[in-house]
């Protein structure tokens, strides 16, 4: 433990605590700086102007929250809880997201990257976070690897950091809602924290706290579609991956740029090296965006100047998809002079699944569990009217993207 305790002034936590000599040394390796480099919301600040916040912040609230459910836990004095595995809980909650890379999904759909597996890989390899790991004892990487990665064998020590009731999506929904400026992702986070129990290698809802649930699966289907899916931050995106996608196909077939600077063909190439992937950072993709606005290939300079500038691709709405609407639209692009490949997107929120809550196991996920007076356990959805209406709602619209100046009806 620390000699004296340390603290950080949070926006949402008001503070966050640190008292073990293991966090503090992780907090300040490179790897857990360099997230204050990354945003949270990728490029939502182009929708939300005040969504600047980091995956450093959030970091450091995952790990607050787990340490305040650890701490609820110990306090009452729970037996189902395994003690021994706090240190571990708490150093997979602080580094859950080290992994990501500048504007994380929009550049791992384009040069084929992920991020959980780059969290591993710098948990394994011989990286400052390795280092700091490896003091309390060697196979400790090993087991924040398994906790994040979901291999390890006690449930519930990964369900603090990975399931339907996880400290991630309690922080983020959260610190997402105050950053953007809205009022959807709010509910009671302390008096979540006090239903909470461990029963059984579980983490389960004491009955009488479902309606705190509730409101929490509430916000976040609310955020989702409110905040992470809306449509001008999807045109960003849209924009984003594209300039990616033109890049990887310069590279590719030899094109010889005016700027391109290390590593970005290792990353091309799937061959970076951990040290050289810490060097990506949103500063760095946003300088090399800056200097390819005076690329001679026209397509790239045209969609960095757009990316940069907030030139953004209208939409329209399309209840359903009308293939042959989309042939006409094409033709119609190519006639404007783009190439429909860079400039046309149909786009249907297809990665749904991750922020709405499903009855049942999906993808690994446990559900939620409420817990009753009799030692029974209830799937919430069966008890809650409010969650059966909202459990794997399928909804949304196709939306087409296009320059500006050109009219679809």
């Amino acid at each position: 433990m620390l000699e004296e305790e340390k603290v950080f002034k949070d926006p949402v936590h008001r503070y966050v605590h640190v008292q073990d000599e293991v966090i503090w040394d992780l907090i300040n390796t490179r790897e857990m700086q360099r997230l204050r480099r990354i945003r949270q919301l990728g490029t939502s600040f182009y929708t939300f102007h005040g969504a600047e916040h980091s995956r450093f912040s959030h970091s450091l609230g995952v790990y607050e929250i787990t340490r305040k459910i650890i701490s609820q836990f110990e306090r009452n004095g729970f037996s189902d809880w395994p003690t021994e595995e706090r240190l571990l809980c708490l150093c997979a909650a602080l580094l859950h997201d080290i992994g990501h890379g500048p504007f994380s999904h929009s550049i791992e759909s384009a040069f084929d990257t992920d991020h959980e597996e780059w969290t591993c890989r710098m948990l394994r390899e011989q990286t400052e976070v390795n280092q700091v790991l490896s003091k309390v004892s060697a196979d400790f990487p090993k087991k924040v690897e398994q906790v994040i990665c979901k291999t390890y064998p006690k449930e519930i020590v990964v369900s603090l950091i990975s399931s339907q009731l996880d400290a991630d999506r309690m922080d983020y929904i959260l610190r997402d809602a105050y950053h953007t400026g809205v009022n959807y992702g709010t509910y009671d986070l302390e008096r979540m924290i006090r239903v909470l129990r461990p029963h059984r290698g579980h983490v389960v809802v004491k009955e009488s706290g479902m309606h705190a649930v509730e409101a929490y699966l509430m916000s976040r289907y609310q955020m989702h579609w409110q905040v992470y899916f809306h449509p001008v931050t999807r045109s960003s995106e849209i924009i984003l991956r594209k300039m990616f996608e033109r890049v990887k196909y310069l590279y590719l077939n030899g094109y010889a740029f005016d700027f391109f600077p290390h590593p970005l063909g290792a990353l091309i190439e799937n061959r970076i090296e951990s040290k050289e992937y810490l060097l990506l950072d949103e500063s760095f993709m946003q300088m090399s965006m800056m200097q390819w606005t005076h690329e001679r290939d026209e397509i790239l300079a045209d969609l960095c100047d757009r990316f940069l500038h907030r030139r953004l691709f209208k939409y329209s709405t399309m209840e359903l998809l009308d293939e042959r609407k989309i042939r006409n639209m094409r033709q119609q692009v190519v006639q404007a002079g783009y190439d429909p490949q860079y400039y046309l997107e149909v786009d249907f929120p297809a990665d749904l699944s991750y922020d709405v809550y499903r009855a049942g196991e999906t993808d690994g996920k446990i559900p939620i569990y409420l817990w009753n007076d009799r030692g029974k356990l209830i799937e919430i959805s069966k008890k809650s009217d409010i969650i059966r209406s909202i459990s794997g709602v399928q909804m949304g619209t196709h939306h087409l993207y296009y320059p500006e100046g050109m009219s679809f009806i």
